[in-house]
């Protein structure tokens, strides 16, 4: 048993095993703690034992021997393939990402002096974007001397807040960002 145990300690040194993964999980020679909280190849805890008879239950299963939760103490490890450990690892990482809502945000750009005629088109489109669960961002652009008067922009942004008070909420109120005057409106899911 020991004599496996330094051949592969060997051919570790000797070839410099590239890792699978870019993870931080120490596998076998490269764990540092002295005792260790087994889980087998089975999956059942072991219990707590040194990392010497950790590593000969690996070598003997002829699988790794993976810490698997370097920060409790003693160190939790676990008796597995480490290539199906992190490919069943990015397998799980993979189908949270595809679960999580991805919500996207459109914008409808206006100036103060945009005309009521226009500004119907542009909330007919907001209206047909917070429909499909999209966020819409309300600009609205100053240019020279209009800054001078944001109450017109105020007055724009609530009406196109109460037209669409139907179907959204108000996310982000309206606030200044430099030249332009913004607020962010929200479908809301208890109105629909």
């Amino acid at each position: 048993m020991a004599r496996a145990f330094l051949e592969r300690l060997c051919i570790f040194y000797l070839t410099k095993e590239l890792e699978i993964s870019t993870s931080n999980y120490r596998i076998n020679e490269r764990i540092r703690a002295k005792e260790v909280r087994l889980i087998d190849a089975t999956g059942e805890n072991v219990g707590v034992v040194s990392f010497t008879d950790a590593m000969n239950m690996a070598i003997e299963a002829d699988l790794d021997l993976v810490e698997v939760a370097p920060n409790a103490n003693p160190p939790v490890c676990r008796i597995i393939d480490y290539g199906k450990f992190i490919y069943e690892r990015n397998k799980k990482e993979k189908e949270a990402r595809r679960a999580q809502k991805k919500i996207e945000i459109k914008e409808i750009r206006m100036r103060p002096k945009t005309t009521d005629h226009h500004r119907g088109f542009k909330v007919r489109d907001a209206r047909r974007w917070l429909l499909e669960g999209k966020k819409v961002k309300v600009r609205i652009r100053f240019r020279g001397r209009e800054r001078d008067y944001p109450e017109i922009a105020m007055q724009d942004l609530r009406e196109i807040a109460t037209e669409l008070a139907d179907i959204s909420v108000i996310e982000q109120a309206a606030t200044f960002e430099g030249r332009t005057m913004l607020m962010v409106l929200s479908p809301d899911t208890a109105k629909k």
